[in-house]
C-alpha cells in the first residue's frame, strides 16, 4: 500500500507543510491569551481550560484515529481533518463567549488528531530506517517552525490588527495546502482480491501487552507536559512575569522555537548519519532522547530563576534546542519498534497519553499560577516531568529493534 505516485520528496514536503499549519492554528490562543483574558473577563484557571480543551480531545481521538489510518485511505482522512481543523480555526475569530470558544477548541483537537497518525503511518511505509530520522526531524522541525512563525508574525498582526484578525489569516491561510494534497497523492493502492494477504493489522491486545509501548508513552506523555507548558504558556509568561511588549514577545518569544526547529534537523540527520555509520538505532536514538531531556529539564528551571530577561531567553533557547534533539527521534523510534502493521496504532495510542499529559499541563499551570502568583512552580514542574521521561527509555525501552508480534504477518521488507 505504499504511494508510489508521489515522490517521496513531494510527501515529505506536504507533510511537513500540514504539522506546520496544524502547530500554528493550536498555538494561536497563547499569542491571543491576555487580549482573551481581558475582553471576556478570564481567570487564569479558564485560561488553562481553555488551552487544556483541545489537548483532551485531541488525545481522545488519537486511538480512534491511529484505528482508522491503518485500515483506511490516509489521503481523505488528513484531508477531512485538515478541512475540519482549519474551519474551527476561523470560527473562533467570530467566539463571542467563553462556552464557544471552549467548544472550538474540543472541535480543533478533534480536527487535529489525524495528523500524527497519518504521518507515522505514511512514513514508515515510505521511508526505510537510515532515512526515518531525517524524516521525521523535518516533521519535527515543522512543529517548532509553526509556533515561530505563528509567535513572530502573529503577534505583530495582533498588536495592529486586534486578537481575532489571527484566527481569520492562519485558518484562511491553511485552507491553501488542501488542493495540492489532493492533487499531488494518489489514493493508496488496494491489494487485489486474488493476492495473498501481506499485512495483518496488530490487534491492541497486543500492545497493551508490550513494556516498550508503556515507555514511549510515558516517555511522550512527560514531552506533552512540557511541551503544552511552553506552546500554551510561554508568551503569556514573556508579558505578565517579564513584562515584555506584544511586539517584544513576538520577537525573542519565537527565538526558543526557532533553535528547536535547528536543533530537531541537525538530531535527526546525525541519528541517521550514526547509524549509516555502524551505530546501532539503540545507541543513536536513545543518546539523543535521553541527552535531550536532562538538558532541556536543567535549562528551563535555570531560565526561571534568573533576574536578567535576556539571560532567561539565552537560557530558555538552550532548554528548546536540547528538546530537539530529542523530537526528532522520538518518532522514529516508534516506528522502529512496531513496524508497518503497528505503526498507525502504536502512534495514536502513544500519542493519546502524551497529550494527556499536554491536557493536564495548561490547566494546572493555570491554578499553579493563580495560586502563587508567580510562574517558579510551573517551571519546576515540568522540568520534573522530563526527568522522568529519562527513566521511561532507560527502563522500559530496552532495544530500539523491530518487535516480534508472534504469529502476525508483517511486511517488513520495505521498512528495514
Amino acid at each position: 500500500m505504499t504511494i508510489k505516485s508521489a515522490s517521496s520528496a513531494t510527501l515529505l514536503t506536504l507533510m511537513v507543510i500540514a504539522i506546520g499549519v496544524n502547530y500554528i492554528d493550536r498555538g494561536s490562543l497563547s499569542i491571543v491569551k491576555t487580549d482573551v483574558a481581558t475582553e471576556f473577563e478570564l481567570s487564569s484557571v479558564q485560561m488553562g481550560w481553555l488551552f487544556s480543551a483541545f489537548f483532551w480531545s485531541y488525545a481522545l481521538s488519537q486511538v480512534a484515529t491511529g484505528w482508522l489510518v491503518d485500515r483506511f485511505d490516509v489521503k481523505w482522512l488528513y484531508a477531512g481533518g485538515f478541512l475540519i481543523w482549519s474551519l474551527a480555526t476561523v470560527s473562533m475569530a467570530m467566539s463571542g463567549s467563553f462556552a464557544i470558544f471552549l467548544l472550538l477548541r474540543l472541535v480543533l483537537g478533534a480536527g487535529e488528531s489525524i495528523a500524527y497518525p497519518a504521518t507515522s503511518r505514511m512514513i514508515v511505509m515510505n521511508f526505510p530506517e537510515r532515512r526515518r530520522g531525517i524524516a521525521n526531524a523535518s516533521i519535527d522541525a515543522a512543529t517548532k517552525l509553526g509556533p515561530m512563525l505563528a509567535l513572530l508574525f502573529g503577534g505583530l498582526l495582533v498588536a495592529s490588527n486586534g486578537w481575532r484578525s489571527l484566527f481569520v489569516v492562519v485558518g484562511l491561510g491553511g485552507l491553501l495546502w488542501l488542493p495540492a494534497w489532493l492533487w499531488l497523492v494518489p489514493s493508496q493502492q488496494k491489494p487485489t482480491t486474488d493476492a495473498p494477504a501481506t499485512r495483518t493489522n496488530v490487534p491492541f491486545s497486543k500492545l497493551f501487552k508490550r513494556q516498550e509501548v508503556w515507555g514511549t508513552s510515558l516517555g511522550f506523555f512527560c514531552l506533552g507536559y512540557t511541551w503544552a507548558f511552553l506552546l500554551s504558556w510561554l508568551p503569556a509568561y514573556l508579558e505578565e512575569s517579564r513584562h515584555f511588549s506584544k511586539e517584544s514577545m513576538a520577537l525573542f518569544g519565537s527565538m526558543p522555537f526557532a533553535a528547536m526547529a535547528v536543533t530537531s534537523l541537525c538530531g535527526g540527520w546525525l541519528a541517521d548519519r550514526w547509524i549509516h555509520a555502524g551505530a546501532s538505532a539503540t545507541l543513536a536514538r536513545k543518546v539523543f532522547l535521553i541527552g535531550g531531556l536532562v538538558l532541556c529539564s536543567l535549562f528551563m528551571f535555570a531560565s526561571v530563576l534568573t533576574p536578567d530577561p535576556r539571560a532567561c531567553i539565552l537560557l530558555l533557547c538552550l532548554a528548546c534546542a536540547s528538546l530537539g534533539f530529542y523530537t526528532s527521534n522520538v518518532w522514529a523510534v516508534t516506528q522502529t519498534l512496531a513496524g508497518p502493521n503497528a505503526a498507525g496504532q502504536w502512534t495514536g495510542l502513544q500519542n493519546a497519553i502524551g497529550n494527556i499529559g499536554g491536557a493536564i499541563s495548561p490547566a494546572l499551570t493555570g491554578w499553579l499560577v493563580q495560586e502563587t502568583g508567580s510562574y517558579y512552580s510551573a517551571f519546576a514542574a515540568a522540568s520534573v516531568m522530563l526527568v522522568v521521561g529519562v527513566f521511561a527509555y532507560v527502563g522500559l525501552v530496552r532495544q530500539i529493534v523491530p518487535l516480534d508480534w508472534g504469529d502476525e504477518k508483517q511486511e517488513l521488507q520495505g521498512a528495514l
